[in-house]
């Protein structure tokens, strides 16, 4: 540990600095010497910490897209050369050049936040056996000592003794509830937040040796948190808990209005968005003109989810614009599965089926108009034009068609013989 300490002596005093001022806030509100003052200016670190952060959690994010991006490449190269693994990872390296993606960029924040952990471990193990660290001097030592989350000290650890405990003025069993509950609560929200990952945020359509991976991790990091957890202290354990809720929530954010594309978060916030903008007609948002300007760039290359965005727009009247806004527009092309578009016929309506009885009133009225329509020609006085009736003598008779000769005997008995009709043709004299 003293090698450890010394590594990150360098931001031990910034940490213990920005607890005491939070401190000194929150101890106005509860009181110096409570829990409450120090686990919240602990938490409060962690916000502090964490909002710092985002520029590089927007960086790992748009590092951790462009390798799915790069997965049907790097799948292309692993099974061209699965026998030769060092020009596999050539390959992949150059990969990486030519795109301008870094695989530890998806580290960052993780990395970038290390040292603050190990300087919050620094402090608080000082508090537990009693030196004073950076800023904090024998008075604000001491106050630490007394605080207690719900009966367990912020110096104190699972693995710690009944003596060491009984010091802090705490009894074993508060300690180990509360460090137990907290190493659960730590170990959950991690693997929700990695399983909320690799359910809804994942390219489904490209299956690589990296999501495999994802998918061990999402089991692997619960049960590293749960072992390491034993050994840490109560207020390491809020920091770090107070981390993974905020990455929890920091995620279902980002997956919610910013999915991955071709992920099923994606499938549902385009089903979303395609309900708001039919209903508005019109992108109301700056990152819903993102979103569709991104939508419409792709051109052929847009996914299932994308195409069908498309498609919905163009049935009610709208067209997305490369801008990234949607105006009314007369096209009725859509896109079939493949990307290509085609013109929406639409559908022959189809007659309605009568009932019975309307059919038979339809008949009566029928019969009702035909009768009523012979009477009116029935009283109509016939004219000179009208072709007056003859009676059937006065026709001329016609000639009456005479029957086709039939054929003479001879020739059908030839015909039925087996020679050919007419004269025969005389036969060739054989050569010799």
């Amino acid at each position: 540990m003293d090698t450890i300490a010394s590594l990150f002596s360098f931001i031990t005093t910034p940490v213990s600095w920005v607890i005491v001022q939070f401190h000194s806030v929150y101890g106005k509100v509860f009181g110096p010497d409570t829990g409450w003052a120090w686990g919240l200016s602990i938490v409060s670190l962690v916000i502090l910490i964490r909002i710092c952060l985002i520029p590089l959690f927007v960086k790992q994010i748009k590092a951790t897209r462009a390798m799915q991006t790069l997965q049907p490449e790097m799948k292309k190269i692993q099974e061209r050369y699965k026998n030769d693994k060092q020009r596999q990872s050539e390959e992949m390296m150059k990969l990486y050049k030519e795109s301008g993606t870094n695989p530890l960029s998806s580290c960052l924040p993780i990395l970038a936040q290390s040292p603050f952990f190990f300087a919050l471990y620094h402090v608080l193990n000082g508090i537990a056996t009693g030196s004073t660290i950076g800023v904090i001097n024998d008075s604000l030592l001491a106050s630490a000592r007394k605080a207690h989350i719900f009966g367990a000290p912020l110096a104190a650890k699972f693995t710690d003794g009944s003596s060491k405990v009984a010091a802090l003025g705490a009894t074993l069993t508060d300690v180990r509830v509360v460090t137990a509950i907290m190493i659960v609560m730590m170990s959950a929200s991690q693997f929700y937040t990695q399983r909320q990952l690799m359910t809804k945020n994942v390219d489904t359509t490209v299956k690589t040796p990296f999501m495999q991976q994802q998918k061990m991790l999402m089991y692997v990091f619960p049960v590293m948190f749960a072992i390491f957890g034993i050994n840490f202290p109560v207020g390491v354990l809020v920091y770090w808990l107070t981390t993974n809720v905020w990455t929890m929530g920091q995620q279902m954010y980002v997956i919610h209005n910013n999915p991955t594309p071709g992920s099923k978060a994606q499938a549902a916030y385009l089903e979303r968005l395609t309900k708001h903008v039919t209903h508005h007609e019109k992108t109301r948002s700056r990152g819903e003109k993102a979103i569709v300007k991104a939508i419409v760039s792709k051109g052929r290359d847009r996914n299932e989810f994308e195409r069908k965005f498309i498609n919905s727009l163009t049935k009610v009247g709208l067209v997305a614009q490369p801008d990234g806004s949607v105006v009314k527009g007369e096209s009725t092309a859509v896109e079939s599965e493949d990307g290509t578009p085609t013109t929406a016929t639409p559908r022959r309506q189809q007659p309605k089926r009568q009932t019975k009885a309307q059919r038979q009133s339809a008949a009566a009225k029928a019969a009702d108009d035909s009768a009523e329509h012979d009477a009116d020609d029935a009283d109509e006085p016939k004219t000179s034009l009208t072709k007056s009736d003859e009676p059937e003598d006065a026709k001329p008779a016609t000639a009456a068609k005479k029957p086709a000769p039939k054929p003479a005997g001879g020739t059908r008995s030839k015909a039925q013989s087996g020679q050919r009709k007419g004269p025969q043709r005389p036969k060739s004299p054989s050569k010799k």
